[in-house]
């Protein structure tokens, strides 16, 4: 099984978005993650730090430099999606990747306190 570090740039990037209000709170994830097309799109006009801010996780062992260095996408390239939040803390506390699991948890808390969504 792959080994993922947290995406320190990631996760910044994540809450300065959220920060300055780049975010959807309700989208169907299935329907707006990012695809490959969508990628090689967003690669022709950024380099591969700005594409790397995009996922909380970097891969262990991937050269950097490819698409196989990042893992959990959050974002549509525009803007954080609260689904693509939630699909990465599912994900990454599925196959236990602790670092990532606990980022995503705490963006979703950052976001949900910011929009009223807490109790």
């Amino acid at each position: 099984m792959a080994r993922y570090t947290l995406n320190e740039q990631a996760f910044e990037q994540a809450k300065r978005l959220i920060e300055g209000r780049q975010y959807v709170l309700r989208s169907d994830w299935g329907e707006v993650q990012p695809t490959a097309a969508d990628e090689n799109r967003y690669l022709e006009g950024h380099d591969w730090d700005n594409y790397g801010a995009w996922f909380l996780g970097l891969t262990v062992g991937a050269t950097e430099g490819t698409k196989g260095h990042h893992a959990f996408v959050y974002g549509d390239f525009r803007r954080l999606h609260r689904s693509g939040l939630i699909a990465v803390h599912f994900r990454a506390a599925e196959w236990r990747h602790k670092a990532i699991e606990l980022a995503a948890h705490e963006l979703l808390q950052i976001l949900d306190k910011k929009t009223g969504l807490t109790s």
